[in-house]
């Protein structure tokens, strides 16, 4: 019997434009705009293979005999999908909350972190830690279970991040999100970037989570 195939989803490859308030939004702290060029091409990468992923999937031998947990074409495919995907959405997070106006957070943000971290200092402090200690990324995610958010660490675009959570706000930490501006100094471009974080669009990512 023959399967009928579904058309693959593609997911939109960013450009230039999806980078311009970061450029905007953080120049006067140290991060340059070669940095977000930069970054955006491995952004766009991470897009690139997913849909080359998403795309290979549709015509996936799906015979279990051919699946092996060694190696197969399964296994290869979908571990790697979810590095490019992990690491297209990340970036997504990323780049959307970047560019603001820094300092303490208003609405839903504040209330959210003040319930799960007593105070903003506090989950401030937790948070650089998490990202000094995290190999390449740190995340606040919304954990729908525990009704709270936390900080989560990230060794890779695909490790750690828990299931029935809601990323909504993302700090790159591998040495491409930096090095240019401040070399190997990971506190001081962690100093800058509280400095630009948008909490408009933190508390616009926990809206849409909240309207279901």
């Amino acid at each position: 019997m023959t399967m009928e195939k579904v058309e693959a989803k593609l997911v939109r490859v960013p450009g230039e434009d999806d980078i311009q308030k970061a450029i905007k939004g953080t120049a006067h702290v140290g991060i340059s705009q070669r940095t977000h060029e930069e970054h955006l091409k491995l952004w766009q990468g991470y897009a690139n293979k997913t849909n080359e992923i998403r795309k290979a999937l549709v015509d996936l031998d799906t015979d279990p005999a051919k699946a092996n947990q060694i190696y197969s074409q399964t296994r290869a495919l979908k571990a790697n999908y979810a590095f490019a995907l992990g690491g297209y959405k990340n970036h997504n997070v990323y780049f959307d909350t970047l560019g603001g106006s820094g300092g303490a957070p208003k609405g839903d943000a504040e209330a959210m972190i003040a319930e799960a971290y007593g105070s903003f200092e506090n989950w401030a402090a937790d948070w650089k830690t998490t990202g000094i200690a995290g190999r390449g990324w740190a995340y606040l995610a919304y954990d729908f279970e525990d009704q709270r958010v936390f900080n989560f660490i990230g060794d890779s675009q695909d490790t750690f991040p828990q299931w029935n959570c809601a990323l909504i706000l993302a700090m790159d930490v591998y040495e491409h999100a930096y090095y240019l501006d401040f070399a190997t100094a990971r506190a001081k471009y962690i100093d800058a970037w509280f400095q630009v974080i948008d909490w408009d669009a933190v508390n616009k990512r926990i809206s849409m989570f909240r309207r279901g």
